[in-house]
């Protein structure tokens, strides 16, 4: 043999290949873990029965039921006629009640695969996990797929001949070689790219396969009452097991074949081993344990202290984690320079906030801000109030931490008036945006430059991440006779700037010429997210719970003006939509045929507490991003809008659609039945020339 000799590697295709894809069905809302197989695969149970509660997830942990291996008898004649003869098989035991390792389980699910997806199980793995993933060797039926024999190892003799890219498992050999419990073959270094992909959380490079929740589905400890412990089909090791071998600690997962393969990943240092033999050659009676043993040993003895670095000489990205300092923290750090010797008013809320977790209007109140000559004298505050938890219009108010007064900038005004910057040398602005137009604290910075020009006072804007990125912008322009309070000036719904940028080009191309100075992060680059930046995340609003819910806002905040509830009054607002009238599960699968890059989609049902269809159970879609750096938000809201249009056309309201799109053109293309690529397509050519106007006033 050699390095890249061809292995049948036998049970490691549960692993590899089959269970993968079934969490790629997952992950495209095609089928639910929950569901019972016979929703799809009716003929398992056409009489109801124990068979008629066996659930996806069920199959994948070896629960179900089913008998270890199907009698041999059964299989002759088509793989249809076989699968129709294995339903009818009894059960070893009821559903739920125990593992009970089984082949016919996997068999079951290689079928699924195919029912689901409409591709048979060798080709959907190999347009969906070998290909992307550069595992050139691996495939079921390696002979068909062009690999020379005298690349793969021989197993034992089959009628006469030795068997070399035919599968050694006889059952599924019977079925043609492809089976979801057996017959792929696959070599060491594929078998690495596999390895390398499960540690990377679902991506190897540029390439994924499975989001990082679809990973932590797929190798997580399953614990059951009778003692058993099991991912999705996985082995988890659950204590160091010399007596097998395994060397690996508690929580790493792998699994072995009967040809004498075996691949165990470690989590925790990054590491994985692969090990392939084939110990039926030549008469089936070979024993790898203990050679198995030694090499897990001898790697597992072989790793330095640093495993980090030992992830990093795998190949694998270690997770970006940047000391990112935002403007207040710089401003600090520069013993309160810009505004040294000022009496200030600031314009914040719970975002805004040191690295020390203190509040910027207590670091402004601080004695070493007062030994700068800094003198906080008022605060004011944007939408939803100073502690950002607010809904509605916001009241003035004293604030408890500092007892200084609070103007609110969303009640009876939305400017400051003269009179509020009566005696201020300098307003310092310090929010946490979330990169989207019609997010209301960008007009409250545009309107605090005209009140701060007019004044002749300065305003210092304290600077913080995009939170989405600002390597992508995204969407239409606003159409300058669609400006509002959510649309402060012609930006795109996807902005790509942070605040301070944000400012000096409202200063600029609106001819302000209001005396800004931008105090601007240190660490912070385009390419990065904000869980990538080393900073607390605070909710800059009470429906913006978390990172994933501002990934997706620029796209599902753009249907809020019509008849869909967004979330509001639910835990997770913007991961999902609904009505009463949706057809949520056609919906789903409309969206899955789109292929729309970096989210999945599931069918769902809710009913929120508040806002839009308050108390109502609305049928809808919960959107699960796979791959954010894939993901256009922007993009997602049309698809969203022009199914509705189509699927819906009487009940979906769209009349409003436009006042946070802001752009006529792109509405009027959705009205006269354009496609999503149409209208994505209008506003192509105003993104580059945006970018070409915006260069001059990026900072990072």
């Amino acid at each position: 043999m050699t390095a890249d000799t061809v292995f049948d590697v036998a049970s490691l295709t549960k692993v590899v290949a089959t269970a993968p894809a079934v969490l790629i069905l997952v992950e495209e809302g095609k089928l639910r873990l929950g569901d019972p197989i016979v929703r799809y695969l009716p003929e398992i149970a056409p009489d109801g029965g124990d068979r008629a509660r066996i659930t996806v997830e069920e199959l994948l942990i070896h629960r179900a039921g089913f008998p270890p291996d199907d009698p041999i008898s059964l299989y002759t004649g088509s793989p249809d006629e076989i699968f129709a003869r294995k339903a009818r098989e009894p059960l070893a035991q009821a559903p739920g009640k125990g593992f009970l390792y089984s082949d016919a389980d996997y068999e079951v699910l290689g079928e699924l695969v195919r029912r689901v997806s409409g591709e048979s199980l060798d080709r959907f793995a190999a347009e969906r996990i070998f290909r992307p993933l550069g595992m050139k060797d691996t495939a079921f039926l390696p002979l068909a797929a062009g690999t020379p024999p005298s690349r793969i190892a021989p197993t034992e003799q089959r009628d006469g001949h030795w068997m070399r890219g035919e599968v050694h498992d006889p059952r599924a050999f019977a079925v043609g070689g492809v089976a979801g419990h057996a017959g792929l073959f696959s070599t060491a270094d594929d078998l690495a790219r596999f390895c390398r992909m499960i540690l990377g959380g679902g991506r190897l490079g540029r390439v994924r396969i499975l989001s990082p929740l679809g990973v932590e589905a797929l190798t997580r400890p399953r614990f059951y009452g009778d003692g058993d412990v099991r991912a999705l089909g996985f082995d988890i090791a659950t204590a160091y097991s010399r007596n097998r071998g395994d060397l690996f600690p508690p929580g790493s997962f792998g699994h072995t074949g009967f040809t004498g393969t075996s691949a165990w990943i470690d989590p925790s240092s990054g590491s994985f081993v692969v090990f392939l033999s084939n110990r039926v050659h030549p008469d089936g009676r070979g024993d790898v344990g203990r050679l198995r043993g030694l090499v897990a040993t001898i790697a597992a003895a072989a790793l330095p202290e640093d495993t980090r670095a030992a992830a990093r000489r795998l190949g694998e990205t270690v997770p970006r984690i940047r000391e990112v300092a935002a403007g207040i923290d710089v401003l600090r750090e520069d013993s309160f320079r810009p505004i040294a010797g000022m009496r200030v008013g600031l314009v914040s809320n719970a975002t805004g906030r040191s690295s020390d977790g203190r509040s910027t209007a207590a670091v402004l109140a601080s004695p070493e801000a007062r030994r700068a000559g800094v003198r906080l004298e008022r605060l004011f505050t944007p939408e939803h109030g100073i502690r950002s938890d607010a809904e509605g219009f916001v009241g003035d108010a004293t604030d408890a931490e500092t007892e200084i007064p609070i103007v609110s900038l969303y009640g009876e005004r939305r400017r400051p008036r003269p009179e509020d910057l009566a005696g201020l040398d300098a307003v310092v602005f310090d929010l946490q945006d979330v990169g989207t137009r019609f997010y209301t604290y960008l007009t409250t910075l545009g309107y605090l430059l005209e009140a701060a020009k007019d004044s002749k006072i300065a305003v210092v804007v304290l600077d913080r991440p995009d939170p989405i990125g600002g390597a992508s912008v995204e969407g239409p322009l606003a159409d300058s006779g669609s400006l509002s309070f959510t649309a402060y000036h012609p930006i795109p719904v996807r902005t790509g700037m942070t605040v301070g940028e944000l400012a000096r080009l409202f200063n600029a191309a609106r001819g302000l010429d209001a005396a800004l100075t931008v105090v601007p992060m240190r660490g912070w680059t385009r390419d990065l997210w904000y869980d990538e930046t080393g900073l607390l995340w605070t909710n800059p609003s009470p429906n913006l719970r978390s990172l994933n819910a501002a990934t997706l806002y620029p796209g599902i905040g753009l249907l809020e003006t019509t008849n869909l509830s967004v979330g509001r009054g639910t835990d997770t607002p913007f991961e999902w939509i609904g009505a009463p009238w949706l057809d949520g599960a056609r919906l789903a699968r409309v969206l899955a045929a789109r292929r729309i890059a970096g989210v999945a989609f599931m069918p769902v049902t809710f009913t929120p507490s508040a806002s839009t269809f308050s108390g109502a159970l609305c049928n809808g879609v919960r959107f699960t991003i796979t791959d954010r750096d894939l993901f256009e938000p922007v993009r997602l809201g049309i698809e969203i809008a022009v199914a509705l249009r189509d699927l819906h056309p009487g009940d979906w309201d769209r009349s409003r659609f436009n006042q946070l799109l802001a752009s006529a053109r792109a509405f009027d293309l959705l009205q006269n039945g354009a496609t999503a690529d149409q209208i994505v397509s209008s506003w192509r050519r105003e993104l580059a020339e945006f970018r070409t106007r915006s260069a001059p006033y990026l900072l990072y």
